[in-house]
């Protein structure tokens, strides 16, 4: 979850590092550092608790010259954030300085037995106990840095993507990855390290991608190697970027979270685009096609994700099962991977990862993988762990989502899920071709769908103001729409610290009824559909409890507009469909009480976008 940039080449590395730093502030943002060596030969290490913009502050009067460099944004896990706790860590003597995302599980042992060999610690974190480890071996061994790595990774268990620098080898820096990402960027005379890519499309579009237990070894001059902790050495595989600048910056827009919000109709239509043919009456899913046949003949699917991506598998669960017919399990990534599951080799495990590299996620499909099962990955980030790990899958074609709190991969993933269940049906035969068609037009419908709620902003934003200082707040939903529900209180919990809950409307007299009173607002998704009734007694409910309504309706509903205090029309669409386009006023409503409360919408404490760590 922390950020981790390095550079080493003929520029000056602070302004790489920091530009890098701020594009990956969004993963880790508890304090930041960065570690120079200069010219002179001296190690200088710069950190400070808080945001990039402290550390500038904290590093403009300094010594920041130097063309070979590390940068880190943390994310704690070991010790509290403070300035002590924050990276880079320093060896023992100094001579070595790392940065780390990921966690150390067995740190406490190999601590204890450094402080027995008369090592000093000065933070609370895993990073240094490793960082203590690699000079240990190096020195007591004799071995140079790269094997003395080799060495200590094969004594760790736990994550990790480090960056190791050597006060006596400016010429060197050394990189290693086990569940956590990292990329290489390739340039002219330089090289670009970083945990995602964001921070290497200005310099350059060729990467390689480390894959977990490798060690590259980094020189100047262009030298690349890679070798793997059995210490073979591996050839490196370079790629072309297709992540764009303009992407990952905010456009105009006050945040990231809202240009992601207005970015919809384009990431929805993106995530359609050759794949939906509502003219010929097909969808066509490359990544799944091998796997037909064990979609033909599944007896069940199981999701696994964690946060959005799990609301994302319950829509899923709806859609297979009511066009594809066959059984579905959601389950918390985890959950999962601790439970001992009863896993089949008939089994089809779907994992669903905005980033493709979440540490629950992915070892959630190893443990299915070693029992048997298909995994079909969903995911965003191409070349990303999990597209890697699975046997096929789909791709979401969102573009970079920097805002921590997830809104346009929502949409997407349910889109993917929609065309795949869509499919999938269409092969079990299991869907009417009329039915099968007027979905597919339904689809191509649901772009310009979402561009008329968006114009429905300044709406949205009064009701917000209305209810920016309520301190709780419910969420109802039933069907398909039950898990809209639950994602609008996820984004409202997220960014403005209103605790919120997400309940099947049923299930409101239960228990939550209890909750409401006139303080109370209940956010209600009641679309005209099968179920419409039956939320409308639910209102009726929360009325005679005195309960606020704001509803999500379909355009033109009259009944529940009597009732409630404010209504969100949206346009008419298939109920199966709703999810696409109902979620989007709940995204806009949590976008406007947060700012409003004048909380940090793209960086709400605590969070982290990318969960790496388990």
């Amino acid at each position: 979850m922390c950020g981790i940039v390095g550079y080493i080449g003929n520029r000056e590395a602070y302004p790489i590092l920091i530009k890098g730093l701020q594009r990956l502030e969004y993963r880790g943002y508890d304090s930041a550092g960065v570690a120079l060596l200069n010219p002179s030969g001296e190690l200088n290490v710069f950190k400070k608790k808080g945001k990039v913009s402290d550390l500038t502050s904290y590093a403009k009067d300094k010594d920041i010259t130097g063309n070979i460099g590390i940068g880190h944004t943390r994310w704690a896990t070991h010790g509290e954030p403070n300035d002590v706790n924050s990276h880079p860590h320093y060896s023992q003597s100094k001579n070595l300085v790392m940065i780390h995302n990921g966690i150390i599980e067995n740190y406490n042992a190999i601590k204890e037995r450094l402080i027995k060999r008369g090592h000093t610690f000065l933070s609370q974190t895993d990073t240094e106990v490793l960082i203590h480890l690699i000079e240990d071996i190096k020195q007591h061994e004799g071995m140079k840095l790269g094997h003395a790595v080799l060495a200590a990774l094969n004594q760790v268990i736990g994550a990790y993507a480090i960056v190791i620098m050597d006060k006596n080898d400016p010429d060197t820096l050394i990189a290693a990855k086990k569940g956590s990402p990292m990329v290489i960027g390739i340039g002219n005379d330089d090289f670009f390290i970083a945990s995602d890519a964001s921070p290497i499309v200005e310099y350059t579009k060729n990467v390689v991608y480390l894959e977990d237990e490798q060690v590259a070894i980094i020189r100047r001059g262009q030298e690349l190697k890679i070798r793997n902790l059995k210490d073979k050495e591996i050839t490196p595989y370079v790629q072309e970027l297709t992540l764009e600048l303009e992407a990952i910056e905010k456009g105009g827009y006050d945040h990231f979270m809202l240009k992601e919000i207005y970015e919809q109709p384009k990431s929805v239509m993106d995530s359609m685009r050759g794949r939906l043919h509502a003219n010929e009456g097909e969808v066509k899913l490359g990544g799944i096609v091998d796997h037909e046949g064990k979609f033909k003949n599944a007896k069940r699917i199981i999701f696994v994700a964690c946060g959005t991506s799990w609301h994302a598998g319950l829509v899923g669960e709806y859609l297979f099962e009511e066009f594809a017919r066959i059984p579905v399990e959601v389950e918390y990534a985890s959950e999962f991977r601790y439970r001992n599951p009863i896993i089949y080799q008939d089994d089809i495990v779907i994992a669903i990862s905005q980033s493709g590299e979440t540490a629950d996620t992915l070892a959630a499909i190893e443990l299915a993988k070693a029992k048997g099962a298909t995994i079909i990955g969903v995911c965003n980030v191409v070349g990303s762990s999990i597209p890697r790990a699975s046997h096929g899958g789909t791709y979401t074609h969102a573009g970079p989502e920097i805002g921590v709190a997830s809104t346009k991969a929502f949409t997407a993933q349910v889109t993917v899920l929609t065309l795949m269940a869509l499919h999938i049906a269409k092969v079990r035969g299991s869907i009417t071709e009329s039915r099968y068609r007027q979905m597919l037009y339904e689809m191509e419908s649901i772009p310009n769908k979402i561009e008329q709620v968006l114009q429905l902003n300044d709406q949205i934003k009064r009701i917000a103001e209305e209810y920016k200082d309520r301190s709780n707040a419910l969420y109802l939903g039933r069907g398909v729409s039950f898990p809209v529900a639950l994602e609008g209180a996820l984004k409202l919990k997220e960014i403005s610290y209103i605790h919120a809950e997400g309940y099947p409307a049923a299930e409101m007299k239960h228990g939550p009824i209890a909750l409401i009173d006139e303080e109370m607002p209940v956010f209600v998704i009641a679309t005209k559909g099968a179920n419409y009734e039956k939320v409308v007694s639910n209102i009726q409910e929360v009325k005679a409890r005195r309960g606020n309504i704001i509803a999500v309706v379909t355009a033109g509903d009259k009944e529940v507009k009597k009732m409630a205090e404010h209504v969100v029309e949206i346009p008419e669409t298939d109920e199966t469909l709703v999810p696409l386009i109902a979620v989007v006023p709940l995204q806009l409503l949590s976008y406007h009480i947060a700012v409003m409360r004048g909380c940090n919408v793209d960086q709400p404490r605590n969070l982290a976008k990318s969960v790496t760590v388990e």
